[in-house]
């Protein structure tokens, strides 16, 4: 039985790139490539994923169907996290994310959790602001994998 902090630790060593699985409209599987982290979440502390995002398909994706898989991996070594996706941003408001300040924050955070650093803190959240960056958190509801 695979752990949550096992399956982000495969990927620890890569910034936490995952593949992130969202389904379209059409029922097909849409999948990209993201940084992911382990974090706290903001309004109840229970551990969940997150990610940073923006534009339309990915959004659009799981503002309709919030279902999710996250897949890590490590060489032939990989484990999966389902869930369902919270998101929290500018056209995702949270009643536990008291306004953009709040939510520079979070960006922050997930950001770090998933092995960024940044010199320049203003600059990125300028950048983040500028993009209409979301966060999407993960609650996992399974991980499973082939250890």
């Amino acid at each position: 039985m695979t752990t949550l902090n096992e399956a982000v630790a495969l990927a620890a060593a890569e910034s936490g790139l995952a593949v992130i699985s969202t389904v379209r409209a059409d029922q097909t599987v849409q999948a990209s490539l993201v940084n992911v982290g382990l974090l706290p979440h903001p309004a109840t502390g229970e551990p969940v994923l997150g990610f940073t995002t923006y534009g339309k398909v990915k959004l659009a994706n799981l503002r309709a169907r919030p279902q999710l898989a996250v897949t890590f991996r490590n060489g032939w070594q990989w484990a999966t996290v389902e869930g369902r996706a919270e998101l929290a941003g500018p056209e995702d408001p949270q009643s536990w994310l008291a306004g953009p300040d709040q939510l520079r924050l979070l960006l922050r955070e997930v950001f770090s959790s998933a092995g960024g650093t940044h010199d320049d803190w203003d600059e990125y959240d300028r950048v983040m602001a500028d993009e209409r960056r979301g966060v999407v958190l993960i609650a996992p509801t399974r991980v499973y994998s082939n250890g």
